[in-house]
């Protein structure tokens, strides 16, 4: 399965020239004048947004952050029902942001979200792994969720509510693979300890 590659760039000599160019006509503009540029560049096109805040290490408020976590999670996932039992592409940067935002999540003390947007993660990336002809977006999957399952092992959620939210993880699972060992070994754990 072919991950979605970024755009070639331009041959040596036309992007120097042109990134001279460009340069210069920066070089004329104020610091507001490039702020304001970016910001509508950022505003217009996700991707620029994920580079710039990934770059400069932009902390999101959480309810931004969660909106920006649901919709790294809906282009991560997404797929054309058209390409189903191919190698379609897909958006691995999309996942690497679900994780990222995650940990993020985790760090700003919101794991009960975290763990809802895992679920929301499992329904439509096993989704997406079933559809598919190789399924090698399984990892990507796995490793957003590893964030989630980590953060689980030394939480002081209830131990009922973790091994609930592993059955439910499990069960929402529509390959039965993804993260499998993982998810019964954290339900298993919390399951038989009773004095979480």
């Amino acid at each position: 399965m072919a991950r979605r590659q970024p755009k070639q760039p331009s041959p040596a000599g036309e992007r120097s020239s042109s990134t001279v160019e460009l340069r210069r006509a920066l070089a004329r503009r104020t610091k507001a004048e490039l702020l304001d540029v970016l910001l509508e560049l950022a505003q217009a096109d996700r991707a620029i947004l994920r580079q710039l805040s990934a770059r400069y290490d932009v902390a999101a408020a959480p309810a931004a952050l969660i909106a920006a976590t649901r919709q790294a999670i809906a282009g991560a996932t997404a797929f054309d029902p058209r390409d189903i039992n191919r190698n379609f592409d897909y958006d691995a940067d999309a996942y690497r942001d679900v994780g990222r935002d995650l940990g993020r999540l985790i760090d700003a003390g919101q794991l009960r979200v975290a763990m809802q947007l895992a679920m929301e993660l499992m329904k439509r990336g096993s989704h997406q792994v079933e559809m598919s002809d190789e399924g090698l977006m399984t990892e990507d999957v796995e490793a957003c969720l590893r964030v989630v399952l980590k953060a689980l092992q030394k939480c002081d959620l209830p131990a009922a509510e973790i091994a609930a939210w592993c059955t439910t993880m499990l069960a929402n699972d529509a390959v039965g693979f993804i993260a499998r060992a993982p998810l019964e070994s954290l339900r298993q754990r919390f399951s038989t300890d009773p004095v979480r």
